[in-house]
Order: C-alpha cells, then structure tokens, then sequence
C-alpha cells in the first residue's frame, strides 16, 4: 500500500520504477539525492537536501505514492505581462536565503512585478504545495454548490459521505468542516507520531470504506459542532470526499473542468492519491508557482473565466473572511483560508509554500520553499514581513479605497 508520507520501498525499487526519460532528465546532483532518500523515514524528517529534491518530484516518486494529471486542457495560457518592477524596502537577498526559497513570484493586477527562484527550481517544474491544496479544495466545494451538486453548506456531511452515520459527524455540517469547527477532536502536531495527522496516513480502512473516512469516523467528539476552531487536515480530506461522492468525478477531474483547463493555466499539475485512490484533499497539489499566481488571479476575479460564474458570486468573499475566531488578534480562518481583518487572506502550507491574495491591491503572492523545518514561529513571521513590505510598495487602487 502507498502512503504519502512514507518510503516504503528501498531506493534501487525507486530506481526501477523512475526508469527511462523522465529520470534521466533530471540533474545528476538530484537524482543522487533521490536515490539517498530514506525507506523508513517520514518525509517531514527527510533532510534539507532531499526535501531540496523530494518537493519538486513527489510525483514523480511512484514507489512512494500514486498522482492524478489535473489538466490545463488545450486553451490559451494566460498571459503574465511584465510590471513596473517593486522598489521594496526589505533585504530580498537575505529573506530568500533564510526563508530557503524555491519560488516567489508577485503579480499586481495580472502582472509580474517581482519574480525569483532558488534551490535548483525554475517557472518550468511543479512544486508540491502541502496545505494550500485546502485552499483550492474548499474551491470546489464553492464550484459544487455553484452547480448543484452540494445543495446547501448546511446540509449535515453524513447526507453526502454515508459511511460516517453514526459518527460525531452526524452532526457536524458542510460550512463546519470549511471552517474547522466540527467539535471532533484531533491532534494536528507535526513532531508528534502519535499524533492524528501522523497516524491517520498509517491507517488500514475499513473493507470497503474510504481510508480517511475509516479514520475519521472513529474520533470523538470534544465541543458541540460549531463552537470550536481547530485546525485539522483530515477533516479537509473528508471535503474532498464529500466533493467527489457529490459530483460523481475525481477532484483532479474536476479541478481540471471547473478551473485549470479554462483559467488559462500554463502546465498540467498533479494531485496526490491515498490509499483509497482519493486525492488527498488537505495537501499535495504540485503545480508549476506561476500557475498558482494564476489561481490567485482567479480568485481576485471572484471565481468567474469569462462569461462563467465557476462558484457563487459572494463565494470568496466568504471564503476569503473570519468565520471562525481563531485566538489570534487581527487573524481567523475562512472557509479553508486563513484571513485577515483588513480583507486580504491567503493559503498555506508547511515548509514555506502560500498564496497571498490582497484584493485592495489587486496583489497576488505565490511562493514556494523548503524551511528548515516544517512549521516554526520565525518562518511565518518572517514571511508575513514579505507580505508587509511587498503590500507597502503598492497602493490601495483607487476603486478598492
């Protein structure tokens, strides 16, 4: 059985099944790494070197996991016009050393006004996005209600994912799982291996029952649905669920039909699959940074390409606004994107991937990165200081004022 966050076949399997073109076309210096990579070892303690190669390949790894193709389709690309370039008021140098920075690329309305890589990477690969993938699929939740197929955000999760009737989630609704705020208990902590979102990836399912769900529906509860804000990867795995039992199609599927193959996207991206042949729908979109810049433009356009509403008009004013109260001052969570009270919101994921969205600005912010570690205190806030200064060095528009 494949598991995302685990090798769990040695490297000269790696070897057999990366074969031919596509892994001899990678540099000498990072099939190395590859080859090194260990066959016990959670990928959040693999080292900076073959985390450095690991995140722009995660696909690619197939003795590691399975992925499915979100096609960009065969329309035009979008174009990212050259901007005024940025006269920021910040050590750029020094940020993108310390940050450990694969990717930044900074668009003010629809054009490129500050772009850098490091690592290795480029505009041509796909980097793994970990949490930011909750983003885009609270998305398709918005893109499944614009269609029909989710009739009401508070019709209870059980109506759509049968198998969880009798768990806590019986009473827990589809906006409470968007906002985190089920009730059910979970333990997020990374350093932890006891912890849920490190044992839930281990998990043997049920006969017949989807590996998230199987797991999922064994927790307790611990606040009555609604009352409490707790982050919890797995109950965006269960949006995913939900989404691909209420549209009938993969999410891969689907995120290519509502947004990737008409948002003029420059390459296909690729979504990660558990053990059950979902997409792990909390994590692991890898797409080139460039077309998650594009995603974020879709956003700042209200979720419409062309004359297509892809979700309700007042979605990402919703999704993009404090539904739950999170302890921490000026901040709260959305549907699936983390807010802040002045109106901007962004995606993110550990080790330093995110997308910044400042509608008064018409500013958009990818990036992608390898932190030393996957979540700490200094790299967030060192980021946030990004954002400050980035946001600083452009006016409010005068029709956002």
């Amino acid at each position: 059985m494949k598991r995302w966050a685990k090798v769990t076949l040695g490297a000269l399997a790696a070897l057999a099944v990366l074969g031919g073109a596509g892994w001899l076309s990678l540099d000498r210096e990072i099939r190395a790494l590859v080859a090194s990579l260990p066959t016990d070892t959670d990928i959040l303690f693999w080292s900076d070197a073959q985390r450095d190669a690991g995140f722009r390949m995660l696909d690619r790894l197939g003795w590691l996991v399975d992925s499915r193709v979100v096609s960009r389709g065969a329309g035009p690309v979008r174009a990212l016009p050259q901007g005024e370039p940025l006269a920021l008021d910040f050590d750029l140098d020094a940020y993108l050393a310390r940050q450990r920075v694969a990717a930044l690329v900074v668009l003010v309305d629809g054009q490129v006004v500050l772009e850098r890589y490091g690592l290795g990477f480029g505009p041509e690969g796909r980097w793994t996005s970990f949490s930011v993938a909750k983003s885009l699929t609270s998305t398709l939740v918005g893109a499944a209600l614009q269609d029909g197929a989710i009739r009401n955000l508070d019709d209870k999760v059980s109506a759509y994912i049968p198998d969880l009737q009798g768990s806590a989630y019986d009473d827990v609704t589809v906006r409470q799982l968007l906002t985190m705020t089920s009730g059910v208990a979970w333990n997020e902590d990374y350093g932890d291996p006891q912890s849920d979102v490190a044992r839930f990836n281990a998990h043997r399912p049920d006969a017949g029952v989807d590996a998230t769900v199987s797991y999922m529906r064994r927790l307790p509860r611990e606040a009555p649905a609604g009352e409490k804000w707790r982050y919890k990867t797995g109950e965006t795995n269960l949006l995913g669920v939900l989404v691909s039992s209420a549209t009938g199609k993969p999410l891969a599927q689907y995120l290519s039909e509502k947004i990737w193959s008409r948002a003029g996207m420059e390459q296909d991206a690729t979504w990660l699959l558990g053990a059950t042949g979902h997409e792990i729908s909390g994590c692991c979109i890898q797409a080139a940074t460039r077309d998650m810049a594009r995603f974020g433009l879709f956003v700042l356009d209200g979720g419409q390409i062309g004359a297509v509403q892809v979700v309700p008009e007042d979605w990402f004013a919703l999704a993009g606004s404090k539904q739950a109260d999170i302890g921490e001052p000026g901040r709260g969570y959305g549907f699936q994107w983390w807010t802040y009270d002045d109106g901007s919101f962004a995606a993110q994921g550990i080790f330093g991937q995110g997308i910044f969205i400042d509608p008064a600005r018409r500013l958009v912010i990818a990036t992608n990165g390898n932190w030393p570690v996957a979540s700490a205190r200094a790299y967030w806030d060192g980021r946030e200081a990004l954002y400050a200064a980035v946001r600083a060095a452009v006016p409010v528009r005068a029709d956002q004022s």
